[in-house]
């Protein structure tokens, strides 16, 4: 905690709250810094790009391997979409001892999103991991072919950030991109995105009568005075007291009594990458909440008293870019389960979640089932550039292996093994590409 605080006074925060940078205060008004990078102190050994679930535990496990390590994250609060979109539970199965220790750290699989943040910010700053929030990724520079540093956008200006390695847990795989990087968008064919949504918490249930739904197949099961959930929604979707898009009113358990979490609401044809298009699925989705409010009052046992208990500050977006690496993760892979000898994350396990890019419900009809699948080290490893790592859902993999690795327990062992490997990276003075995947694995 010492080191953190001397850290940033050194690098950081000078008097009056101006850029204190190698000893020499930075300009401290808008206009003077406009166009003027302005390093940031001393080259730290790792900069992870990202505050969610990957880019915590990138942020960690670079540290634990000695590395001087920077986490940046755009937004006032660490935690992902957990935090700022409300998405939970934290679903998806893996084989990963960095994953079981922050779950158990956390309170399991619902945690409480008003606190996650700092649950995360300790678990940061016990490895000695320095954190600046409030900071954007504008660009990256790159030499001969390797990531050298990246641009951030603050209130003070810009700042550039020079790194040995850089992990890219963005979501958006924003880092990768701005230097360069080639990556798929969309489904093939017609290149159309999972839709976004807005999740949210609601207040005011009932346990004993509430019921609760996770999946398409479940609303065939749940039953209700008026039928099976699926029917219920059909009808009030063919009435118009659902829009067309919303085909299923999903019902998770949230972590207070009384409380549950909504995941109804859908955006179609949105680019994640696009302001413009978000700022669509922000106003759309909030109005759409409000409507699956109204009919879950009208027609859910349990919620007649339910109110919006907490609305989030982002729209949970499923799919932007995934970056091509030296390995790609297809759909095979996943079905089958297979495993890989230069695995770093072992036994992921999720379904092919593919919500429908068009209209309502699944794209496929149900979720498909998968075996627990192996993720090589080459889906974290940028096919062309070096001193850059991958974690999260932007990874190297098709769209429908992305459907099932895109959650956040599976992202979060991604980011367990690209800092690990970012952190020997750094300590050999290696690019990350010639990092044995054994060695990797023996550290995690």
């Amino acid at each position: 905690m010492n080191s953190r605080r001397a850290f940033l006074q050194d690098t950081l925060i000078g008097a009056g709250g101006a850029l204190a940078l190698n000893g020499i205060a930075a300009p401290t008004t808008a206009a003077e810094t406009a166009n003027v990078d302005e390093p940031f102190g001393d080259t730290v050994d790792v900069v992870v790009c990202g505050g969610g679930p990957a880019g915590i535990a990138a942020a960690v496990m670079a540290a634990r391997q000695g590395a001087k390590v920077l986490l940046v994250e755009r937004y006032g609060r660490l935690g992902g979409m957990a935090v700022h979109a409300l998405v939970g539970p934290l679903m998806g199965g893996v084989h990963s001892a960095f994953v079981e220790e922050v779950l158990k750290r956390i309170g399991g699989r619902h945690p409480d999103p008003d606190r996650l943040d700092i649950e995360y910010a300790a678990l940061g700053e016990e490895a000695g991991v320095h954190i600046l929030l409030h900071a954007w990724v504008l660009g990256a520079v790159v030499e001969d072919g390797c990531v050298k540093s990246v641009r951030l956008g603050t209130k003070q200006g810009f700042l550039r950030v020079a790194a040995s390695v850089f992990v890219d847990a963005t979501g958006d795989g924003d880092v990768a991109a701005l230097a360069g990087a080639a990556f798929e968008m969309g489904r093939p064919g017609d290149g159309l995105l999972q839709p976004a949504s807005i999740m949210y918490r609601i207040g005011g249930v009932e346990p004993d009568k509430a019921i609760l739904c996770g999946s398409e197949e479940q609303a065939l099961e749940v039953r209700t005075p008026a039928g099976t959930w699926h029917d219920v929604v059909v009808k009030a979707q063919v009435d118009g007291e659902l829009p067309p898009e919303i085909g299923v009113v999903r019902l998770y358990r949230a972590h207070r009594p009384g409380e549950q979490i909504v995941n109804a609401t859908q955006v179609n044809r949105i680019d994640g990458t696009r302001p413009i298009d978000l700022t669509r699925a922000e106003l759309e989705g909030r109005r759409q909440a409000y409507r699956v409010l109204d009919f879950l009052r009208k027609h859910a046992p349990g919620y007649e008293h339910a109110y919006i208990a907490a609305m989030p500050a982002v729209i949970g977006v499923r799919e932007t870019r995934r970056i091509l690496g030296v390995d790609y993760l297809t759909r095979e892979d996943v079905v089958l389960g297979r495993e890989r000898p230069d695995a770093v994350v072992r036994r992921a396990d999720f379904v092919i979640d593919i919500h429908n890019p068009t209209g309502p419900g699944q794209a496929e009809g149900f979720a498909r089932k998968v075996k627990p699948y192996d993720i090589p080290y080459g889906c974290l490893v940028p096919r062309t550039l070096d001193g850059l790592l991958l974690a999260g859902r932007c990874i190297s993999g098709s769209h429908d292996a992305h459907a099932s690795y895109r959650v956040q327990c599976i992202a979060m062992a991604t980011g367990a093994a690209a800092g690990t490997a970012a952190g020997l990276a750094a300590k050999e003075g290696a690019k990350p590409r010639d990092i044995e995947p054994s060695t990797i694995q023996n550290a995690l």
